[in-house]
């Protein structure tokens, strides 16, 4: 009898460490193929530091697994500890939100390599980056072209790259505004304009934020962004 009891209650303490381990509503599954030794880090930004929410140790096997529990959608960072060696290329952003992910990658190209599914604000974010890219894109063509012209002592080149650079900051503005007014019911929407076109005319700015859908306007992104409305009001900005 006594055995008994003592088997049922190991089988609690059993479940029960089980249930706290997978606790949390986002589920994140993962492989880095060619990792065979490293560490991960899963990190957010909070107040402008870095802050761990978990940490994976790779030891032979390249996939990983994650259980998190986050408020609202929010940007984190799966990090890659090399060890021995380290690369510029070992910080991948992903826009979490709960339910499954997946983020696949190659160990070489840590960054560029990378998959990942479970997670719409993710797939929004991707289709943003490969226009945001363009305007990344050419702006760095003309800035080389400026250098060249500003050696060869020539300023009326050099005007007239600034205003085709200008001009390419307008239509990355208009393309990220209108990004986040099609796509106002993701937390991505405000995400987008508080990284990317903070210091965009106050008219638009107040039209994005009045724009988000009440889902959006009480996430984490939404709540900073309404913040920040209203400190470029008070302040007349």
């Amino acid at each position: 009898m006594t055995k008994s009891i003592l088997a049922l209650c190991g089988l609690l303490l059993f479940v029960s460490c089980k249930d706290e381990k997978h606790a949390g509503n986002l589920h994140i599954t993962g492989n880095i193929e060619g990792l065979k030794q490293g560490t991960l880090y899963i990190k957010k930004i909070s107040d402008t530091s870095w802050v761990s929410v978990d940490t994976i140790k790779i030891n032979g096997d390249s996939h990983f697994e994650s259980y998190l529990d986050i408020q609202s959608p929010e940007m984190y960072y799966l990090m890659l500890d090399r060890g021995a060696t380290s690369s510029i290329d070992d910080n991948l952003p992903f826009f979490a939100e709960p339910g499954n992910m997946t983020i696949n990658t190659t160990l070489d190209r840590f960054y560029f390599n990378a998959k990942i599914t479970g997670s719409k604000n993710q797939k929004l974010y991707e289709e943003y980056k490969k226009i945001n890219a363009r305007f990344t894109d050419e702006n760095t063509t003309l800035v080389g072209e400026k250098l060249r012209a500003k050696k060869l002592n020539k300023p009326e080149r050099v005007d007239s790259i600034e205003k085709l650079q200008e001009k390419i900051t307008i239509r990355k503005y208009n393309y990220t505004s209108q990004f986040a007014l099609n796509n106002r019911d993701f937390e991505i929407a405000p995400y987008v304009v508080l990284t990317e076109i903070n210091d965009v005319n106050l008219k638009y700015l107040d039209t994005i934020q009045k724009s988000m859908s009440p889902k959006v306007a009480k996430s984490f992104y939404g709540k900073k962004l309404t913040e920040y409305t209203k400190e470029r009001k008070k302040a007349g900005l």
